[in-house]
């Protein structure tokens, strides 16, 4: 391996207060993406899908997760299960 050589004035960020837990907000933007699986959710927040399920019904108006839901159900790339 080779090191790597930082400017003079580099300033390394500092560690995250929340350990890198996922917010509410990305774990949402998550669920909207069609190409990320409840299954990848899961992995990198230990959310299984009604978990996920539950919190877009609360941060979101009923239409839009009507539509959400409607979109989601049955979509293979939701479901690495059914790929």
């Amino acid at each position: 391996m080779t090191n790597r050589k930082f400017p003079d004035d580099f300033i390394p960020a500092r560690p995250r207060l929340d350990k890198g837990m996922l917010t509410t907000s990305e774990i949402v933007a998550m669920a909207w993406d069609d190409e990320t699986s409840f299954d990848d959710i899961k992995s990198q927040s230990g959310l299984s899908e009604p978990e996920v399920i539950k919190i877009m019904r609360g941060h979101m108006q009923p239409s839009s997760f009507r539509m959400w839901r409607k979109r989601v159900s049955g979509r293979a790339s939701k479901h690495q299960a059914k790929l």
